[in-house]
């Protein structure tokens, strides 16, 4: 592997933990008080689920990333994956605090189905220049599917909050 390649792999796994560090500093001090005192679906793991999931699924949105950005040929095609990921990245930082945060579980709503559709957005784009960069990321789209279902039922068995 090349160096360019290297240090382009270990900055995309910057990158992506980093967002995942970030939420994590919002998301931790809610988990014991206020996240435990509001109703959520049965469907919801527990809470150390979370940490092992999301640390897997920003490794593997690195990896994405990173094949997008190692391609030698530069395109329009390319810039749009890259643009793409880079946007679902920032709704990606943006749902803990909403959710954690500021405890708007109705407006983190609205930001993980724009996540979830610009995952989808993040996939056809990549998919048409590096398809392995496009199926790596389907693990995170089926957890944020799962995560809006939650977000959902936590909206919905919340309604006073």
């Amino acid at each position: 592997m090349k160096l360019k390649s290297i240090v382009r792999l270990a900055l995309s796994l910057l990158l992506c933990l980093a967002v995942g560090v970030l939420g994590a500093l919002v998301t931790m001090p809610e988990i014991p008080a206020w996240y435990a005192g509001i109703g959520k679906p049965s469907w919801t793991p527990p809470p150390p689920v979370f940490p092992i999931a999301w640390t897997m699924l920003y490794i593997l949105m690195a990896i994405s990333f990173w094949r997008l950005w190692n391609i030698e040929a530069r395109s329009a095609a390319r810039t749009k994956a890259m643009i793409w990921f880079l946007v679902q990245l920032a709704l990606n930082a943006l749902w803990p605090p909403v959710f954690f945060g500021w405890h708007s579980t109705s407006a983190a709503l609205v930001v993980i189905i724009a996540l979830l559709a610009t995952i989808a957005a993040t996939m056809i784009a990549a998919a048409r220049v590096d398809r392995a960069a496009a199926w790596i990321l389907a693990p995170y789209l089926l957890w944020v599917a799962y995560a809006t279902t939650i977000n959902i039922g936590v909206v919905a068995m919340n309604q006073a909050i």
